[in-house]
């Protein structure tokens, strides 16, 4: 055996090795990916459920947010101030997942139900007015995903069941 076939050997050895090798880090870097994904799938669903404690733990708010959705415009200062803090998170909230969306992290599907909730959110007049006064807080890409959702003008559902009429303003009885 000479230096030339001892050389083929040990490179045919190499390949035998290296290629298990490779397919085991393809396999593990799959697997981390993931369970990235899944992982910013549960934090922004820990986010989204701190943002709506605020709904359903102080009733307060939940008017203030029910009479805002119909009518921002329509708010006293103060009201205002908090349906507006409420949705600069809320609206924060979506473009994360728009983004986490657009960087394939959040899968097709989740996306689906999270623009459907935006679009059934973004539809009422007060939120559409809110927007208005606050669109450049948020990025030009995803400022023109809420606008496109607008144009569409679909009729909102969000609250559809509710009779939003008998939200009382702040000292009704």
């Amino acid at each position: 055996m000479n230096w030339e076939m001892l050389a083929a050997i040990g490179q045919l050895a190499a390949v035998f090795v290296g290629i298990p090798s490779l397919i085991y880090l393809a396999l593990q870097i799959r697997a981390q990916t993931k369970e990235r994904r899944q992982s910013a799938v549960n934090a922004l669903t820990v986010q989204w459920g701190d943002l709506t404690y605020a709904l359903h733990e102080n009733a307060e708010f939940g008017a203030i947010y029910l009479r805002g959705v119909q009518s921002f415009d329509d708010l006293d200062a103060v009201s205002k101030l908090r349906f507006s803090a409420f949705m600069n998170r809320f609206l924060k909230n979506f473009q994360a997942m728009y983004f986490a969306h657009q960087d394939g992290i959040l899968a097709d599907q989740y996306w689906g139900e999270i623009e459907r909730t935006m679009t059934d959110v973004i539809g009422y007049p007060g939120v559409q007015q809110w927007w208005k006064t606050r669109k450049h807080w948020h990025t030009a890409q995803f400022a023109d995903l809420v606008d496109a959702i607008i144009a569409k003008g679909e009729k909102p559902k969000a609250y559809s069941t509710y009779d939003l009429s008998k939200i009382g303003k702040p000292g009704d009885k």
